[in-house]
């Protein structure tokens, strides 16, 4: 029993790997958007997600211990489970980006002139509240 209990929370070794990949998973995506790069955004979308994605499954392993193994086939299912939830939110927000950006309007010259004036003192912020 204090075998088990002594594995459970996994060496300090493996814990710097988690570690380590977690933040080589965070900082990929964090250069190539300060990059800018040429290719496309979608390109760039898909990248990100697959990362995140990877980053996930990073998190399951090394930090929560999730192991396929027969003695412990309750974590392999709910590590199921959160490969399907993960499906369903990069999918869920895949689409939300998606829709919002065809069904907003283009901020352009032309439509900005369209905008209504600010009221006065509405400029910085002050909603409305005396700062005097």
């Amino acid at each position: 029993m204090s075998e088990h209990h002594e594995n459970s929370h996994g060496t300090f070794n493996s814990l710097m790997t988690g570690f380590a990949l977690a933040g080589i998973l965070t900082l990929i995506p964090f250069g190539i958007v300060m990059m800018e790069p040429s290719w496309d955004p979608s390109v760039t979308i898909g990248i990100i997600m697959g990362l995140g994605a990877v980053q996930i499954i990073v998190h399951l392993v090394y930090f929560l211990h999730l192991k396929r193994s027969t003695e412990e086939g309750w974590t392999f299912s709910a590590t199921i489970f959160a490969v399907v939830i993960l499906a369903i939110v990069l999918a869920g927000s895949l689409w939300v980006m998606h829709n919002m950006n065809a069904n907003m309007m283009p901020m352009t010259q032309d439509n900005m002139g369209a905008l209504p004036a600010l009221p006065a003192g509405a400029e910085h912020g002050a909603h409305g509240a005396s700062h005097e």
